[in-house]
């Protein structure tokens, strides 16, 4: 079957650490995305940004210390630069892979912000480190500054942001107008663009958003047929990493939520990755979920690997 929607929520694997890192990791994701466009599956990608918008966020505010004339970039403006960044390199890596194999087909990154409710419990209480190692000094006049830091024992102090919950993507009209037209589309990268909307006016939040969750929101807002989820392992798994591991090919959303009531899922890998499955299949109950590794995208689409959840 052609033209089946599909959300594709790509992990920090395909992407790598470093800029030649991550031009060659791209150019192998393409491939595992190529080939669920020769599948018949029209894309909407998005993506991690973790170690690109810290690399981002250091270099920006080394250059403040060095240059005090600069201002330091905000954490939005870092995470716009991170969403340029890795979509050039995704864009242009996929969109040669598809002329390789005789496929014709547009692809666009779309720059794209995402409300946030500043009374988010998340602001008051954030988690997601980012950015450089810091001396206690510098630690000092981030908290004077109003920042949140976190000490990470033997190699100094981070700065921690917020991770609320999305409410509204905003150029979601303009994606689903590309994705009605045929092509494919690069949004929300690394969760998006964390915004406050006041009035008429959107204001950049010093936060990140969660990828996962961006992605679940995405598939539903989108009406998709699959949110695909590559992360670094083949399948979901019960005791993951413990005596009797077991993998997980398939799992409804009531099974889903008796995972998560009994502890199986990691809170900071694998359980944002169920929850956004939950979001997007209890829009559309006629969905499927697949959770697998970039490496086994051939095998996923013959249903020889990766997880699939349904309602």
């Amino acid at each position: 079957m052609d033209n089946i929607k599909a959300v594709v929520s790509l992990g920090h694997d395909a992407l790598g650490v470093t800029t030649s890192e991550q031009l060659t990791a791209t150019k192998v994701a393409a491939t595992a995305l190529a080939d669920l466009v020769e599948a018949g599956y029209l894309l909407t990608i998005t993506h991690s940004n973790g170690p690109q918008v810290s690399m981002i966020h250091k270099a920006m505010t080394e250059l403040h210390r060095m240059y005090i004339d600069y201002t330091a970039a905000p954490m939005c403006v870092c995470n716009a630069m991170s969403q340029g960044y890795v979509g050039y390199d995704i864009q242009n890596s996929l969109k040669a892979e598809l002329t390789a194999r005789g496929i014709s087909k547009a692809v666009s990154t779309i720059l794209t912000q995402v409300t946030v409710d500043p009374y988010d419990e998340a602001f008051y209480a954030p988690t997601k480190a980012i950015g450089r190692y810091m001396s206690k000094e510098d630690a000092d006049n981030e908290i004077k500054k109003g920042n949140f830091v976190k000490e990470d024992p033997g190699k100094g102090y981070r700065r921690i942001v917020a991770a609320p919950k999305p409410i509204d993507i905003v150029e979601i009209d303009a994606i689903k107008a590309l994705v009605d037209a045929g092509q494919i589309v690069i949004a929300c990268g690394g969760g998006g663009i964390p915004v406050i909307q006041q009035g008429h006016i959107l204001k950049g939040a010093s936060a990140v958003i969660e990828k996962d969750a961006i992605a679940g929101k995405l598939a539903a807002d989108l009406k998709s047929d699959k949110l695909i989820i590559l992360t670094s392992v083949p399948y979901v798994y019960k005791n993951f990493q413990k005596e009797g591991q077991e993998e997980i090919s398939k799992m409804s959303v009531s099974e889903a939520k008796a995972y998560i009531e009994a502890g199986e899922f990691g809170e900071t890998d694998m359980l944002p990755k169920i929850e956004a499955a939950i979001e997007f299949l209890e829009s559309n109950h006629d969905g499927e979920v697949v959770i697998t590794s970039l490496g086994s995208v051939k095998d996923a689409l013959k249903g020889k690997a990766g997880t699939r959840i349904t309602f």
